[in-house]
């Protein structure tokens, strides 16, 4: 198997991805990004904190104009997962209102984002319907 770098350093690859947050020691904020200070309390301390792989959908757009390369449409969305929100895209979906709803039951998944002229392998994360509808999208 080649190699696997995830594409964010809160990624973690391996039998069960997941991803990790930076969780507030002193109120329980969760961010992904590196903080001095905790924008709820001020507080400095942090520790990592595991995050829910299932969630479900709270807000979501469906992209129809992006940068060049980028492939569209596709859905972005803000996914509560047992009270972290996480933004990611909304993957193995169809990309319309008729398939992407509030409230829908989706789990992490992690996709092939690209390969380097050594063959290591960039890994991103997103997220896919837990159930699929009639016509199986």
């Amino acid at each position: 198997m080649p190699e696997q770098v995830p594409l964010v350093d809160y990624l973690m690859l391996g039998e069960e991805p997941h991803l990790v947050a930076n969780e507030c020691a002193g109120c329980g904020a969760r961010y992904f990004d590196r903080r001095n200070a905790c924008a709820a309390c001020f507080g400095t301390e942090f520790r990592k904190a595991a995050v829910a792989t299932a969630g479900e959908v709270r807000a979501f757009t469906i992209v129809a104009v992006a940068a060049p390369g980028v492939p569209v449409p596709f859905v972005a969305a803000t996914v509560d997962c047992a009270g972290t929100s996480v933004k990611a895209n909304l993957v193995n979906v169809t990309p319309d209102p008729e398939h992407v709803r509030l409230g829908m039951k989706v789990r992490l998944t992690t996709y092939l984002v690209g390969t380097d002229s050594a063959g290591t392998e960039a890994i991103g994360f997103g997220f896919e319907p837990l159930e699929t509808t009639i016509d199986g999208q």
